[in-house]
């Protein structure tokens, strides 16, 4: 449904975009994750045809962004970060006015005013004056211009933002349902919306793609520490000293709670998995969990995003 081909972005000794290549097929939820100027918000405004590529390509459900976009228009909804909206109309006349915009015929408009109203949760809503809702309910106005028209493709610019935690939550559940049957590309800053809500990240840094998948394929791609994670549960200090007596481990990290305790262990020449499992086993521990360190999708960020002397700094900040 989207594909980008080589897009390139150019302004005033400034490049926005080096040549960055990516599709996002049907019905499927993306990510697009970079730090502020990377080149998110320029590359969704190609796809949206606000902004013409310098070079490359974009097409959207088959359409060129270029030379075709009134028919690429016609099946984008786009969320922009600003949100712009007449906060002095009540909601029904402002999707009233987006829906006569958009081309929505004159018989059609109630009918999907009132559906887009109620897919978004604004039934209750719809002669509420927009200058008197919550940041929550303007953005689900938002949401519902967006996809008024009923469109094919959903772009979304920090949808999020600026919600508290209950708000963040409704609008997330929303996108799911949204993304049933519709391909949406969604940019955030918040790591732990994309693992709630996209089956796949894309994450752009200095306006090249750095890493593309699943956020647990890009984690094991990106994961060669050689640490080891174990938990036991007992007493930590006797298992942190027994530990360090080990041939093979450089250094132990350990944090407890409660009686949960947590090493992470640098390994010395060849692997020590081995030889810690059959100790903590000889030894009796009762052991929670054993296996490779795994990268957190903040520290996948971190580290792609040109970040990873900040991860180290504070590892080691952690160790004391």
């Amino acid at each position: 449904m989207i594909e980008a081909k080589d897009l390139v972005r150019t302004y005033p000794g400034i490049v926005a975009l080096q040549g960055i290549s990516f599709e996002v097929g049907k019905s499927e939820i993306v990510g697009f994750l970079g730090p502020n100027g990377a080149g998110k918000t320029t590359a969704m405004r190609i796809l949206t045809c606000f902004l013409p590529p310098t070079s490359g390509s974009a097409r959207v459900a088959g359409f060129d962004c270029v030379r075709q976009s009134m028919e690429v228009r016609r099946r984008i909804g786009y969320l922009p970060e600003s949100n712009p909206l007449h906060w002095e109309m009540r909601v029904s006349e402002y999707l009233d006015f987006r829906a006569a915009i958009k081309g929505v015929p004159a018989r059609d408009r109630k009918r999907r005013i009132e559906e887009s109203c109620d897919r978004c949760g604004l039934k209750e809503r719809r002669h509420s004056i927009i200058g008197t809702l919550s940041k929550g309910f303007r953005q689900r106005v938002g949401l519902a211009d967006a996809i008024l028209h009923d469109p094919e493709v959903l772009i979304l610019d920090e949808p999020t933002i600026g919600l508290d935690p209950n708000q963040m939550r409704e609008v997330r559940i929303l996108i799911r349902e949204l993304g049933k049957d519709r391909t949406v590309l969604l940019s955030t800053h918040i790591l732990s919306e994309v693992e709630k809500v996209c089956k796949r990240i894309l994450i752009i840094s200095r306006g090249q793609i750095v890493a593309e998948g699943t956020p647990q394929q890009i984690s094991e791609q990106l994961m060669k520490t050689g640490r080891i994670h174990l938990e036991i549960r007992g007493d930590g200090a006797a298992v942190k000293k027994a530990l360090d007596a080990v041939p093979g481990v450089a250094h132990v990290l350990w944090t407890q709670q409660g009686d949960l305790n947590t090493y992470i262990i640098d390994p010395k020449g060849e692997d020590p998995g081995p030889a810690l499992l059959r100790f903590a086993v000889e030894a009796g521990w009762d052991v929670v969990e054993f296996g490779p360190e795994r990268l957190s999708l903040d520290d996948v960020f971190t580290i792609v995003t040109d970040g990873t002397r900040l991860v180290r700094r504070e590892r080691e900040a952690a160790r004391g």
